[in-house]
């Protein structure tokens, strides 16, 4: 036989070998626990999986899928019908989960790898170590403590980590009430997630940490993680001159080891009830206006202030009725739908106001710091308020919403960010806003696969959520998928028809795919709607600038950042602006937010 037949004969029997392997694979899946009773999940995966070895891996569109997996009509629509992303999220976890638990022995690794429906094969080296099965109330007091973390720009500081963990476990082991398990080196080279040791040695909860240094100053944060689920039970942050490094390394040890010993406490007790006011029916009040303000609609926040004013009339002593409404009327100047003038004062004066009813009240030190970040743009001062609010309880879940995406993001800590507003998902994880937010902050770290299945979970958490929509357009734009991002800002306008923002950002979509007729009459449309009623200068100005008019889109920007437009805060970061990052006028405009 010639050596071209031959080598020939040799890849096709190399791939008759190797789609033989994948269909056995596809088999176990099918036939695994994991799939068992996911019937949508396995002709899901069947499907892609075939296609893909018969060579049409590159087909595989969503239409496609909805079509012959879903049983969609010719009338599916992906653009607003959002069932194959959703289910492709669920598909990769169950696959992930299948490796974890049933297929560790398993040769092949089959994927679905994010932004795509095309699976991909390849060998499975190695076993993911099984964790054991740990009830987050069993042993709640044994806790796992790995070495704290060098993050400092020079690296230089691991012997100050290793002394503040020396110093820690003094301090931890000296309760009798916690069960302290060290972090060994074996457990290091063994393992990557710390969850694996702590179920290996029964620990309920995870302390772990991290400590940068930037010339005298020093930054050291703590975390406890529930070992079982991964969320994040609280953080704290300790900022110290690095002059006396023992009394720093004992300071620290001493309040961890306090927060420890409290929600060891709290967990072994009944929680504390949060204090009531005298009056019930005040307190019935504020309950509807924070639902209604977690709306995030207009409506919604209309209803919110409403409730919170009769809250104060119930009850004009009532801390968290006057936080509500700093926090309502700052929401609503925020989305465009209050001018400025009209709750800058009010904002801030029922923040004071409410901090002075209740200095121990975490929701009226969360109201100020916003104030303090959004309107005054005073960072250290809106931080300082929320470390306060999270002190006094760091189970409040706003608290971490707004220390992300008011204060940390707008200064480009995002790994800090991303890290809070995880903690406020695990406190909330109902909540559509902060899914959203999470997204967003995905989004502003330019992980736009993070950020697109964020979004996909914010629309399946709630679909009738405008600001889901908002937010999966603008990723969408930013992926280059003008289509799909178009789609995104019509079902939020569907659902929200008279939120400028939701006009503006489709506008924004038609000028840069082209369509300038159509941007430009959205364009006309915004300003016959702005003589009428207040609407955000940013929402002109990001249109303006879309369509390639310099001149206008600064103008309205200049006025945006007069009027302490919410947009701006993370301006810096928003990739929207990455083409005049190195225009003189856009930098003396974020210069007045005066990040550094």
């Amino acid at each position: 036989m010639p050596p071209k037949e031959d080598a020939a004969e040799s890849r096709a029997e190399t791939r008759k070998d190797s789609d033989e392997r994948i269909v056995a694979q596809l088999d176990r899946l099918l036939s695994s626990k994991v799939f068992r009773q996911a019937d949508r999940l396995k002709r899901f995966l069947t499907y892609t999986i075939n296609e893909t070895m018969a060579g049409r891996g590159e087909q595989l569109k969503e239409f496609v899928i909805g079509s012959e997996v879903f049983d969609k009509g010719p009338a599916f629509d992906p653009r607003s019908d959002p069932i194959v992303r959703v289910q492709a999220r669920r598909l990769r976890a169950q696959l992930a989960r299948y490796y974890r638990e049933e297929g560790q022995a398993d040769e092949i690794l089959i994927e679905l790898p994010k932004g795509g429906y095309t699976p991909i094969f390849k060998p499975f080296r190695g076993v993911v170590p099984k964790r054991t099965a740990l009830s987050p109330l069993v042993n709640r007091n044994t806790i796992l403590m790995t070495p704290f973390a060098d993050h400092s720009e020079a690296g230089d500081q691991g012997y100050f980590c290793a002394g503040l963990s020396q110093e820690m476990i003094h301090k931890l082991t000296g309760l009798d009430t916690i069960r302290l398990v060290a972090w060994s080196k074996s457990d290091a080279d063994r393992d990557s997630d710390p969850r694996v040791a702590a179920a290996r040695d029964n620990a309920a909860l995870i302390l772990t940490g991290s400590v940068r240094k930037a010339g005298a100053d020093m930054r050291i944060v703590a975390n406890l993680v529930d070992a079982v689920s991964g969320c994040y039970l609280w953080s704290a942050s300790f900022d110290r001159a690095g002059e006396n490094l023992f009394a720093t390394q004992e300071d620290v040890s001493n309040a961890v080891a306090e927060r420890l010993r409290t929600e060891i406490e709290n967990t072994r007790s009944p929680k504390s009830i949060r204090r009531m006011p005298g009056n019930l029916a005040a307190h019935s009040l504020y309950s509807q206006g924070r639902y209604h303000l977690n709306q995030r609609t207009e409506e919604g926040l209309r209803k919110a202030l409403e409730f919170f004013e009769r809250a104060v009339t119930e009850d004009a002593q009532y801390a968290l009725a006057y936080s509500g409404l700093s926090d309502a009327y700052g929401l609503l100047g925020h989305y465009g739908l209050m001018p400025p003038s009209e709750v800058w004062t009010k904002t801030a004066s029922h923040a004071a106001w409410a901090v002075l009813q209740d200095e121990l009240s975490a929701e009226a030190h969360t109201s100020l710091a916003h104030v303090k970040s959004t309107q005054d743009w005073d960072w250290a001062g809106a931080e300082s308020e929320f470390l306060r609010a999270i002190s006094l309880d760091s189970r409040y879940p706003t608290a971490h919403h707004w220390y992300a995406t008011s204060c940390l993001a707008p200064q480009g800590r995002l790994d800090e960010a991303l890290e809070q507003i995880l903690i406020a998902q695990a406190l909330d994880p109902i909540s559509s806003i902060i899914a959203r937010d999470v997204a967003a902050i995905h989004y502003l770290r330019r992980d736009l696969s993070a950020a697109l299945e964020q979004c996909d979970h914010t629309v399946e958490l709630n679909p009738h959520f405008p600001q889901a929509y908002w937010i999966l357009g603008l990723v969408q734009e930013q992926r280059g998928d003008f289509d799909e991002s178009a789609a995104g800002f019509q079902r939020a306008i569907q659902l929200s028809p008279r939120s400028p923002r939701m006009h503006a950002a489709l506008g924004r979509t038609f000028a840069l795919s082209g369509k300038k007729n159509e941007a430009t009459r959205t364009l006309k449309e915004l300003h016959e709607r702005a003589g009428k009623r207040y609407d955000s200068p940013f929402d002109l100005a990001s249109l303006y600038l879309a369509l390639g008019d310099r001149e206008n889109g600064f103008r309205w920007l200049a006025q945006a950042f007069r009027d302490r437009c919410f947009e701006v805060l993370s301006i810096k970061l928003d990739p929207r602006f990455d083409a005049f990052r190195d225009d003189q006028t856009f930098i003396q405009l974020i210069n007045q937010l005066g990040l550094s």
